[in-house]
């Protein structure tokens, strides 16, 4: 029962993650919560999370493609992104949970580096 609590904290989790934290996230939903764990986390542990994001995003615009097969593109999406952003980019994304007008520049970038297609805003 634990495990099936948590699984269900986790998806919950990520697929509320998955559109803050998601580059071209334009507007912040109204019952938007910020995860306090994003203030702990490394930076390779938020990029593992931006991957996810990414997944579950471009896995609803590209319809028939599976969140799985989109590991690759949405990895190279992730680290590219990560590795671009400032201190201070970084600490607005902790303390939001949304990239800033500057951080999202770089993540639209990243998706075009890694030839997956930009959401419409």
């Amino acid at each position: 029962m634990t495990s099936i609590l948590r699984a269900l904290l986790v998806t919950g989790a990520v697929s509320a993650g998955a559109a803050s934290a998601f580059a071209a996230a334009s507007n912040t939903p109204t019952q938007y919560q910020v995860d306090p764990a994003l203030k702990t986390e490394s930076v390779a542990q938020l990029r593992v999370r931006v991957s996810q994001a990414c997944a579950i995003t471009q896995g609803r615009l590209q319809s028939g493609v599976s969140e799985a097969s989109l590991g690759r593109g949405c990895d190279c999406y992730a680290g590219r992104t990560m590795r671009s952003l400032s201190a201070d980019e970084l600490q607005a994304y902790r303390d939001t949970g949304l990239f800033n007008d500057t951080a999202r520049e770089k993540a639209l970038t990243a998706l075009d580096a890694c030839r997956l297609p930009r959401p419409q805003m």
